[in-house]
């Protein structure tokens, strides 16, 4: 059974939420693990995981350094230089911080390379959302993949006239400025022509809208979303109420 788009959100949504409300270090990681399985199975992955790395890596490196080596509440001291130290409390923190996180993104990544952008614009418009706003979330899902496209297209065209691009990070560095002012240049004059695009098309109208895509969304998966939402207040509540609970 194909999922409909806002179930696929709901979904990951709360996934995230939950996880998050938690703070569970053994969920966290099963969600990571479940969440790079699934992008194998629907066949993501070659995306999801370079797109994960470049968001989490960074990510956690500064969050091991934080905490791992300046955490106040840290007793058990594994090394030490000065003011830094190394404590078991601290890398522990700092490990379950980076597994909520990791969770989180790793949901919400997987949704956006999963999901059908124009199917989930038809279902958000049939729901009443705004034209305006469909176009935006599209436009924020599929920003990621024109802009590459775009930069290789740039890159190719440069390499044609005579660009070399040597190994070494400096190199590329050097031409990335070269590429940077085609890019942002073609990206504000795409801007435009979208614009007058939208509104020939009636974007800024008001009314009701009709669509010649139609998502089937079946009433199990109607529950299904509704108990979705349901849980993630809960997961919110439990957390606010019972603080101490998550946080082991």
């Amino acid at each position: 059974m194909r999922l409909h788009p806002l179930t696929s959100l709901a979904a990951a949504g709360s996934t995230a939420v939950i996880t998050t409300a938690a703070g569970s270090l053994p969920l966290s990681v099963a969600v990571c693990a479940a969440a790079v399985g699934f992008s194998f199975v629907v066949g993501t992955a070659k995306r999801l995981l370079p797109a994960a790395a470049a968001v989490l890596v960074p990510l956690g490196l500064s969050l091991l350094v934080l905490h791992g080596l300046f955490f106040p509440e840290g007793t058990t001291v594994l090394a030490a230089w000065g003011p830094a130290r190394v404590t078991s409390e601290g890398l522990r923190f700092a490990a379950e911080r980076a597994a909520q996180l990791s969770a989180a993104v790793l949901a919400l990544l997987l949704f956006s390379f999963s999901v059908s952008v124009p199917d989930l614009v038809t279902a958000l418009s049939s729901r009443g959302a705004k034209g305006r706003f469909g176009y935006v979330l599209a436009s924020t899902l599929t920003l990621l993949p024109a802009i590459s496209a775009r930069v290789q297209r740039i890159r190719r065209a440069q390499e044609s006239r005579g660009l070399v691009i040597r190994r070494g990070w400096f190199s590329r560095v050097i031409a990335f400025r070269l590429q940077a002012v085609p890019l942002v240049l073609s990206l504000v004059d795409d801007a435009g022509t979208r614009a007058q695009a939208l509104e020939a098309r009636g974007f800024s109208n008001r009314g009701p809208r009709t669509s010649f895509r139609e998502v089937p969304d079946p009433p199990l998966q109607r529950v299904l979303r509704s108990v979705l939402l349901l849980a993630a207040v809960a997961a919110i509540a439990a957390r606010l109420w019972f603080p101490t609970a998550g946080a082991r």
